[in-house]
């Protein structure tokens, strides 16, 4: 029998974790985080982590099993926050639910967790674990797709180590998510019928202009529309980039590289309250009708303050080949698995959560890892995170460059 600590956030999944570990002869713990306080842009109006902590009791309550609550606010502000505001300041996309996951619950977290005497942590997560012993003895941790394929979470913990997978488990990694609702009413938990949770890890549904808008000022710019018959669209390779079974570098770098407008590549249509608060691929918010097709945002300027859109989901600019991670920002879940300069691989590759899986090579080069994809992805946006899967297994991940 093992002591493990579960983070009970006051939802079904993490509910029906505990009473699993449980069943299974464990001594369970739960162990309730405060990561936000401040109710600024959230669109519930208060602080949504009240409501989580009274679900929360009632389950440890059902159960029988200890609730302690640990404030942890500081450091998901620090960590996490104030990250995700960096990264809009400058014009990036960030994913703070992947953060959340590598430095709050595997991190500050899982050491609270130790605290408490803990052989393991364990989430409400759909992913799966493996262990995988080596001829020396030693024991590698492979992180799964879970088994429900509309609900697989691997892709928020796609920057976890070896050392955090060490004490991870996951108790509904192998069940459908109607079987967890299922279990929860049977075994009369009072969040088998709560709303999953929505929004921002641990901050919940936000007006995202209001909420950035604590740190970020608005600023009037102008928004600019590039018609899809731009020519630079019509993509010239580098000089020796002809497409051959190993690409150059600078065939790789162009494919990568992001489209760049000025205002003279196209005409003002509009105006918006500040570049920061747009992201590729936006389609709501820009507040200019009238068009056949939509608008999306393709790309953002937050130097000059500028917001380039193009109509249509078909438009060229939303769509590109390939992207690039920079070498610090590579990232293998276990490190003896990672590609060296010069090699190739073929993995399946996602840019975000939910998104199906896209066959792609990776390409590792002294500039970085380049994915190349077998077919042009939409919305590719600089700080967003890649995961790249074995099959079932999350090899690792990565920050895109831009």
């Amino acid at each position: 029998m093992a002591r493990v600590v579960i983070g009970l956030s006051g939802g079904v999944d993490s509910s029906v974790a505990a009473y699993l570990l449980k069943r299974q002869g464990h001594d369970v713990v739960g162990l309730f985080m405060v990561n936000w306080h401040d109710t600024t842009g959230t669109l519930e109006g208060d602080c949504p982590w009240h409501d989580d902590r009274l679900f929360a009791e009632l389950v440890a309550k059902r159960l029988d099993i200890p609730l302690h609550v640990v404030d942890l606010s500081a450091d998901y502000r620090r960590r996490v926050v104030d990250y995700m505001f960096a990264e809009y300041e400058r014009g990036r996309t960030p994913n703070p639910d992947v953060l959340c996951n590598r430095e709050i619950k595997f991190d500050v977290f899982l050491k609270e967790a130790l605290k408490l005497g803990a052989d393991y942590v364990a989430t409400g997560h759909y992913c799966r674990k493996a262990e995988e012993r080596s001829a020396d003895g030693s024991v590698r941790y492979r992180l799964l797709a879970g088994s429900d394929p509309n609900k697989d979470q691997s892709y928020f913990l796609c920057q976890l180590s070896q050392e955090q997978l060490r004490y991870a488990l996951f108790p509904v990694g192998d069940l459908l998510k109607p079987e967890v609702r299922r279990i929860a009413e049977e075994q009369h938990l009072a969040t088998a019928r709560r709303k999953d949770s929505q929004g921002i890890c641990f901050v919940g549904k936000v007006d995202l202009p209001v909420f950035l808008q604590q740190k970020i000022a608005a600023r009037t710019g102008n928004v600019h529309e590039i018609k899809a018959e731009w020519p630079k669209f019509r993509r010239r390779l580098p000089d020796g980039g002809e497409e051959t079974a190993a690409p150059s570098t600078a065939l790789l770098a162009a494919l990568a590289a992001p489209w760049r407008y000025t205002v003279r590549d196209g005409k003002k249509i509009g105006t918006h309250s500040g570049a920061h608060f747009y992201t590729v691929g936006q389609r709501k918010g820009l507040g200019i009708g009238g068009r056949k097709e939509s608008l999306f945002v393709l790309a953002t300027d937050v130097e000059a303050n500028v917001v380039y859109v193009g109509e249509g989901d078909a438009h060229p600019g939303l769509w590109r080949e390939a992207l690039r991670i920079d070498p610090a920002e590579i990232h293998w879940l276990d490190p003896a698995q990672a590609m060296r300069p010069g090699e190739s691989r073929r993995y399946a590759v996602r840019i975000r959560y939910r998104q199906p899986l896209q066959g792609a090579t990776l390409y590792r080069r002294d500039e970085g890892l380049f994915i190349r994809f077998d077919a042009p992805q939409r919305g590719i946006a600089a700080g967003q995170f890649a995961a790249w899967y074995d099959g079932d297994v999350l090899a690792g991940s990565g920050t895109i460059a831009e």
